[in-house]
């Protein structure tokens, strides 16, 4: 999973062409660090679909709160540069999966 940043954002994800998963996490949250393993697991069935980032909200808060991230964890679903779906706090893996898959016409 990509290491993801306020400075490597735009050029990785919004100019992105297909679909791009970013894992909105902290170091300080719980549910991020048992979330994390989940969303690994998800890039590895979805490689070669959709790219996958991640974005530690340590030194990159302004570009959270310009990507509208208002709580942890949040894994935002960006499509040829666009957020199309965003989960926050309480959602599985499964979900996410199915909207990917949703976008991807499968």
């Amino acid at each position: 999973m990509t290491e993801l940043d306020k400075d490597t954002f735009d050029q990785a994800v919004l100019a992105h062409k297909g679909v791009y998963l970013v894992d909105f996490w902290s170091e300080t949250c719980e549910t991020c660090a048992a979330m994390m393993p989940e969303v690994e697991t998800l890039e590895r069935e979805l490689a070669g679909k959709a790219a996958f980032g991640k974005v530690n909200l340590q030194g990159n808060r302004r570009l959270a709160i310009r990507e509208k991230v208002m709580s942890l964890p949040t894994v935002v679903v960006y499509r040829d540069g666009q957020k199309v779906q965003a989960f926050s706090k309480e959602f599985t893996a499964a979900e996410v999966k199915a909207a990917v898959e949703g976008l991807l016409g499968g």
